[in-house]
């Protein structure tokens, strides 16, 4: 097991979050080179870390013996080990009845479970208290007699204390009067002496301590490294048995993570079929639903590879569990698209689950499914964002509790947290702390930027506790903090679930995780289906619905017509303002250059305006190629069959494994892992290895070197953000639709929009400007008109209809009490004492309403309504409820003659709807300041459009959203607003750094730049920015309240 005879069985990594200071690979690395052969992991309460850990070892040729440390609710803490797969099974319920038992988050334990559970274990008893260990190895002892199944353990571990020769004496005679056997642990918390500082900060932080005071939790955990089996042997003299025992127990553990199978839910229903059976009669019912003229030999030939294919791999199963959930939703009313891989897949889309015709549009059925792969298939399938829930419950009532969980999500640190965390545990001030994660988070690991950044903030790395700080945050950051739970991510099973991986409740009511993450499932080879939340699909759901409603034409998803012209020019303008995937600034730009008129052209723009194809130096070429500027370069055959469609551009995962293959002598299975590569590039730099594969493969198939090279820099530029051709084309179909709307139904589009949200990069009040900028009237929210959500209203004209706001925009109010106002009104309310005899809401929320003007149809102003309201009482008394129900009239409670208000301005009762609701219908806020922007020779961005390209220009707006993407070295995109339009601005870093409280900070500003002109593409690179917030706060004086401005801001 080792060069000396000593497995080492107590490690803890990082998965001991905020315990162990070492990630898996550190410490496998280090046990190879100290002369392992053998490790055992048992991380606090948890099997977190294992798949890591096993792959780790498997690297390093380590065997791993997995367990966990169990943390008992009256103190006592063992080690646990399976010796085979059912022991491996009571560990996995163990952990998962401790933390179903628990407050959340917590781990509660008890000696009876492991009575009942402790079988095929072999148990090691922590003397983690003297005072305590005589009754525990008491217990142990008659613990094991009852399981009878092998001896039990207790651990002797250096504590580098004061009598520690004494201390494992006695241990050791009280294993002989207990008949357990003592065996020698070495307690690992890091893999290095120098991870002991690390660790000591970690501890603060779990503690809630500063360092200075961290005292006896410091000398806890003295000196708790990986020491070589020599060292070990060294600090036991005497207990050479207690050191051989080590091998003993590594011997009789002889599970491994390699043990486990996956078993498919059963989807036959009883009906004797096989799977495999039922998929092909579920798939042959439904081709005539997608091809009603008769079935194409193409798509025929095709379906039969599939099906043969799924069935020499057994995944006939986990199509139909995806179908039987997809089919849930359809019942429901649900909306729903399969995207990702799985729309190379002519079998999903016959079957519904997926909307894109993978024949028709050439795509790779292998890169979903692959026979030399051999990995489970992955679906992922987006649902209407606000009813995802519904579906996710109702997979947990299908397959039960028992058989279904959610995927976790390790939380880990980020820069902004570990700064704070770290700040913290060195007690650095709160308000310090705030301007280190605001200021220093995005720079922590570029020691130049870092050093600048400080001295702009006024602070120095000169500083010995800033400095230290600063360089335990850059440590901290990738540690695992804590458990998350998968967006989607559930896995199924035909077995107990937590037989075979632990089970804990979510954060969520109602929802239950895994303790392993998506890339632990797929690397156990088990099946997961991702059932997502998709905003826009509720959206495009509701628009559905008002157009039945209100125009009497049923439409859906296959219903809407392709290939649109007028949808295309208004894509080929940018106006896009609230649509799918291509209403980011960036795309905005780019449309009108890349002017989009066909399907395919729109599948092209969702992929292109990624970071990938951006750092891949993609972008520029493709514009140019488009433009008839410069001619696609496909110097063979080969690479004009590939790249031909995206202009010898590899914009597709497809495009990159088929350019491997055909250019450069790949096999499929290096091409995939060239896929894979790619995909890890940017945490790992793992796609550098096949980098002279994929060169010299080329160059020696004919390839100029430059070639190949600028086709390798372009892979390398995927990173992480390449995804393959049928995922952009199901988002394509999502964004074509969305647009098709927005063009034909704008009052349509608009109400859905605003009754979807939050989502997308627009707030409420730039979609109404939008809208109504698009001809559609907007009427404002009303007492005796509006319901909860955002409605449509019939015209005096009748071609269009108006939107008339909902409840929900008024900030403060509940759906609940809105139910009971609206199911009170009946044909309406006639005063304002009706309103809150009747209407059976607080009055304070009646004072919301009055705040956001909603009683303008009973005669009373905002101002008006407010003071009439604060003459009632909380509630209407009984004896005037019944006055009323007898004379059939409202009857004052409070008589005061009508008081002599003061006239609100313009401007402040605009301030005041933003204040209610976000937005105004009366006027742009910046409208009330252009005369004063005007004395400042500041124009209004309408003039942008007239302004020469290179002229220097002065405008001023209020800041809708900033965004800095990563791939933007340090560049700001920033959008403006005024009353006559919008504007793009571009801050270099320098910029930012000159001014970054204003330019962070800020919601209203005026920027002086040079024009910059691309077409119809208007740009304002910013020299500098003056904060005009004050100027704004002056619009509400008269009200006594500043408008209020949030910023949406991306990265």
């Amino acid at each position: 097991m080792s060069k000396a005879g000593y497995v080492e069985l107590q490690v803890a990594t990082c998965f001991s979050f905020l315990r162990g200071a070492s990630h898996p690979d550190e410490l496998m690395r280090q046990a190879k080179a100290l002369g392992y052969t053998a490790l055992g992991v048992t991380d606090y309460n948890s099997v977190a870390g294992l798949v890591r850990a096993h792959d780790a070892a498997c690297e390093q040729g380590i065997r791993l013996i997995p367990g966990a440390r169990l943390e008992l609710e009256d103190g006592a803490g063992l080690l646990v080990y399976p010796q085979d797969r059912d022991g491996w099974a009571s560990l996995c319920r163990l952990l998962t009845l401790g933390a179903r038992r628990g407050p959340h988050d917590a781990f509660q334990l008890r000696w009876q479970d492991l009575t009942r559970e402790a079988r095929a274990l072999v148990l090691i008893l922590l003397p983690t208290d003297d005072r305590r260990l005589p009754a525990d190895m008491a217990r142990l002892a008659e613990l094991a007699r009852q399981k009878d199944d092998g001896p039990a353990y207790v651990a002797l571990t250096r504590r580098f204390e004061a009598h520690e020769s004494e201390r494992l004496a006695w241990t050791a005679r009280l294993c002989v009067q207990n008949g357990v056997r003592p065996v020698v642990t070495g307690d690992v918390l890091w893999h290095d002496p120098s991870r002991q500082a690390l660790h000591d900060v970690m501890t603060a932080i779990r503690c809630h301590r500063t360092l200075e005071v961290l005292g006896a939790e410091r000398g806890r955990h003295l000196s708790r490294h990986l020491r070589s089996p020599g060292e070990i042997r060294a600090l036991f003299p005497g207990y050479e048995d207690a050191l051989a025992r080590t091998r003993e127990i590594a011997a009789a553990c002889r599970f491994s993570l390699e043990d486990l199978r996956y078993q498919y839910p059963d989807e036959t229903d009883g009906s004797g079929e096989t799977p495999q059976a039922v998929l092909e009669r579920l798939v042959r019912a439904s081709v005539p639903h997608r091809y009603p003229t008769g079935t194409p030999t193409d798509v025929r030939q095709q379906l039969d590879h599939e099906l043969a294919l799924i069935a020499r791999l057994g995944y006939a199963p986990y199509f139909l569990t995806v179908n039987t959930i997809v089919a849930y939703a359809r019942s429901r009313g649900i909306l729903c698209q399969g995207r990702g891989s799985a729309a190379n897949s002519a079998v999903c889309y016959v079957l519904g689950i997926t909307a894109i015709d993978p024949v028709r549009s050439g795509l790779l059925f292998e890169r979903f499914v692959s026979e030399e792969r051999q990995e489970p298939p992955d679906i992922d399938v987006d649902f209407e964002a606000d009813r995802r829930e519904e579906v996710i419950q109702w997979i947990y009532r299908r397959y039960g509790r028992s058989h279904a969980a959610l995927c976790a999500t390790l939380m880990r640190f980020q820069p902004k947290g570990a700064l704070r965390e770290v700040g913290r545990a060195f007690g650095l001030p709160e308000d310090l702390l705030g301007q280190m994660s605001k200021h220093l988070a995005t720079v922590l690991h570029d020691d130049a930027l870092l050093a600048e950044r400080l001295g702009q903030i006024g602070l120095s790395a000169e500083d010995r506790r800033l400095g230290m700080a600063l360089q335990f945050a850059r440590l901290l950051v990738g540690f695992p903090r804590q458990y998350g739970t998968h967006p989607g991510g559930f896995v199924l099973t035909s077995d107990r679930l937590d037989e075979l991986v632990p089970v804990r409740p979510a954060a969520m009511a109602e929802r239950q995780t895994l303790v392993w993450d998506k890339d632990d499932i797929d690397r156990m080879r088990m099946m997961k289906v991702d059932v997502l939340g998709l905003g826009m699909l509720g959206c495009l759901r509701r628009c559905f619905e008002l157009i039945q409603s209100r125009y009497h034409r049923t439409l859906d998803m296959t219903a809407i017509p392709p290939e649109d012209r007028a949808t295309y020019q208004m894509i080929a303008r940018a106006d896009t303002l609230g649509t799918f995937q291509i209403e980011s600034r960036a795309q905005m730009a780019m449309l009108p250059r890349t002017k989009p008129a066909t399907f395919y052209d729109l599948v092209v723009q969702v992929a292109i305006v990624r970071p990938g194809p951006i750092t891949g130096d993609m972008v520029h070429p493709y514009l140019r190629r488009r433009a008839g500027e410069e001619a696609p370069d496909c110097p063979s055959p080969a690479l004009q069959r590939i790249l031909g469609k995206t202009l010898g551009i590899p914009l597709f995962q497809e495009q990159a494994m088929q350019v491997a293959v055909h250019c450069a002598g790949f096999t499929g299975g290096e091409a995939d892992q060239l896929r894979r590569s790619m995909g890890t590039f940017r945490s790992t730099g793992g796609v550098h290895h096949m980098k002279e594969r994929l060169l010299g493969g080329m160059i020696s198939n004919g390839y100029d070197p430059a070639f190949a090279a600028q086709i390798w820099t372009q892979l390398e530029g995927f990173g992480a953000y390449g995804f393959p051709e049928s995922h952009a084309a199901s988002f394509a179909l999502i964004a074509y639709a969305s647009a098709w709307l927005k063009c034909h139904y704008p009052d349509v589009f608009c109400a859905a929009l605003l009754n979807s949200q939050p989502m997308g990069f627009y707030a409420p009040a730039q979609i109404v400007r939008d809208a109504r900028e698009h001809g559609v009237e907007v009427r404002p929210v009303c007492i005796n008109a509006s319901r909860w959500d955002c409605t449509l209203e019939a015209t005096r004209n009748g071609a269009r209809q108006a939107v008339r706001l909902g409840f929900r925009l008024v900030s403060g109010l509940s759906c609940d009490a809105m139910a009971r106002l609206i199911l009170a009104r009946g044909a309406g309310y006639d005063s304002l004492e009706d309103v809150w005899r009747r209407s059976d809401v607080p009055l304070t929320l009646l004072e919301k309403l009055a705040e956001a003007d909603a009683f303008h149809a009973l005669g009373a102003d905002r101002r008006q309504a407010l003071w009439t309201l604060k003459g009632f009482g909380a509630a209407p008394l009984p004896l005037f409820e019944a006055a009323d129900r007898v004379r059939n009239a409202p009857t004052p409670e409070i008589w005061e003659p009508d008081p002599n208000l003061p006239w609100i301005a313009p401007g402040s009762a605009v301030v005041e709807d933003y204040h209610a609701t976000g937005l105004s219908l009366r006027a742009h806020p910046v409208s009330f300041l252009r005369d004063a922007l005007a004395g400042q020779e500041i124009i209004p961005i309408a003039d942008l459009a007239q302004a020469r390209d290179g002229a220097f220009v002065r405008v001023a707006g209020l800041v809708l959203m900033r965004q800095r993407p990563s791939t933007a070295k340090g560049v700001m995109f920033m959008t403006l607003e005024d009353e006559t339009g919008t504007a793009n601005l571009v801050f270099w870093k320098d910029r930012i750094a000159a001014q970054r409280a204003i330019v962070v900070g800020s919601g209203f500003i005026a920027a002086h730049g040079r024009l910059q002109r691309e077409g119809d593409v208007i740009h304002l690179v910013v020299r500098f920015v003056e904060d005009l917030q004050p100027m704004l706060s002056r619009l509400g004086e008269t009200s006594g309240r500043d408008l209020e401005t949030r910023s949406r801001d991306f990265r």
